[in-house]
């Protein structure tokens, strides 16, 4: 390997853009909105039950928020979550055109 020649892409800023995935933006809405959930449960000391008892989520729907499993959440479910925890989400767009750069790296 030593000499060859590899070739290194920048990342995209989205990981699952640069994975290939479907619909990468809103997976990483998604994923974001889940990081902000979990914060406020970290913050506030809450456990999953404790934010069912506040907000009326279902215990199960938090656990998987912790557990990256967001498959069956929608953005608006989540920032509905959000809502009812007390904090509430701002969004901001900023459209741009794609650019694929690749960079060489020597080994």
């Amino acid at each position: 390997m030593k000499g060859e020649k590899l070739e290194v892409g920048r990342g995209s800023g989205n990981v699952f853009r640069d994975l290939g995935q479907e619909n990468a933006d809103a997976a990483q809405f998604k994923a974001i909105l889940a990081a902000e959930i979990i914060k406020v449960l970290d913050r506030e000391q809450l456990t999953v039950r404790a934010a069912h008892s506040r907000t009326g989520i279902a215990a199960a729907d938090f656990s998987r928020i912790r557990n990256a499993d967001l498959g069956r959440f929608t953005v608006d479910r989540l920032m509905s979550i959000i809502n009812r925890l007390g904090s509430r989400v701002e969004v901001k767009i900023r459209v741009r055109r794609a650019e694929t750069v690749t960079h060489e790296a020597t080994v």
